[in-house]
């Protein structure tokens, strides 16, 4: 029963926060919600390959960039004239617009999933250096044929993209990736990954088929790095050539660093602060930047191992700490004989 619950009472919240927060945020505010959202995503997703198999991607802004332009033209050419037709036939307008929503992430999630697949089957046999220039020069390319192909916009961006991601689509999303990457790190096939981070040569001499494991977290890390692509195109209603520059498969990259490798909670926490941190900072003029690689720099001189490490942070834990949980009583030992 209480599994059944948690998405229930998940749902619920988010349902409240996403009727209530549009009139309590301002739309600044609200704008740095979402984008922590959907930042959070692309550090968890990339986790997935970086942090669970110690393999070095540097093209997710690639997978970002596939997912945001599959999606939104799904959206743009399928989309809104399905939208049209189902609230013709009476479906109310959020519930058809949800579910094509829903649609286009899943599409948009697909297509980069497929070019992660593509390109992790023969590049993930790599190791180290070698792995990051392919996935690096991967970036690159989906960035190159965007900016030259006039049918999804160009270099002069893409507009007109139907605004539908609001917090309740962003933050169900927070919810599923994070509840994938902690049940997969739980799972066997989490143990045979972090086998592959830890030592590949002995995790192969126990018979753990590496390559598949990677192309299976290389595909998932895709899959949901499109998903918020997806969203992002969706909130921000255009697109933009340049905001899928190396730069962001950069920033990825440090979020999932300084949070920790392997580490979800880590992961998050990180997306949240460097989110914020250049937002901060903003009153700084053009020391900005500057303040904030050397904040970077200092933290992981003084914290190398991120902020978390390979801890997780523990709700229950917290719980029992603050007296709001009571620790679960260990079986007494002995008995009657």
């Amino acid at each position: 029963m209480k599994k059944l619950l948690s998405p229930l009472i998940v749902l619920v919240l988010l349902v409240g926060l996403n009727a209530v927060l549009p009139s309590v945020l301002n739309p600044y505010l609200l704008q740095v919600l979402m984008l922590i959202g959907i930042n959070i995503i692309l550090a968890v997703s990339l986790n997935l390959v970086n942090g669970f198999t110690g393999q070095f991607s540097i093209g997710h802004a690639g997978f970002m960039a596939v997912g945001a332009y599959g999606s939104a033209m799904f959206t743009l050419t399928q989309g809104v004239p399905m939208l049209a037709k189902l609230t013709a036939m009476g479906i109310p307008a959020e519930i058809a617009q949800g579910a094509l929503l829903l649609v286009a992430l899943v599409l948009g999630g697909l297509l980069a999933a497929l070019f992660g697949y593509l390109v992790g089957l023969p590049s993930l046999r790599l190791r180290g250096d070698y792995l990051a220039i392919v996935t690096l020069g991967f970036g690159e390319i989906i960035r190159v044929i965007i900016l030259n192909v006039d049918a999804i916009g160009g270099a002069r961006g893409l507009p007109g993209i139907p605004k539908w991601a609001d917090f309740f689509w962003v933050f169900l999303m927070v919810a599923v990736v994070i509840t994938l990457a902690r049940n997969l790190a739980h799972s066997t096939h989490g143990r045979a990954l972090f086998a592959i981070r830890d030592d590949e040569i002995a995790a192969e001499a126990l018979g753990v088929d590496t390559t598949q494991y990677k192309v299976l977290a290389f595909v998932l890390g895709a899959f949901f790095a499109g998903v918020a692509g997806g969203l992002f195109a969706h909130f921000l209603s255009y697109l933009n050539p340049s905001t899928f520059q190396f730069t962001k498969s950069i920033e990825i990259i440090a979020m999932v660093v300084l949070g920790g490798m392997g580490s979800i909670s880590g992961s998050v926490l990180a997306a949240i602060v460097l989110t914020l941190l250049p937002e901060l900072l903003r009153t700084a003029g053009a020391l900005r930047m500057v303040i904030y690689s050397l904040m970077l720099i200092t933290l992981m001189i003084v914290r190398p191992q991120g902020l978390l490490g390979t801890a997780e942070i523990s709700l229950d834990l917290m719980l029992e700490r603050v007296g709001l949980k009571k620790k679960p009583t260990s079986p007494a030992r002995g008995g009657a004989r």
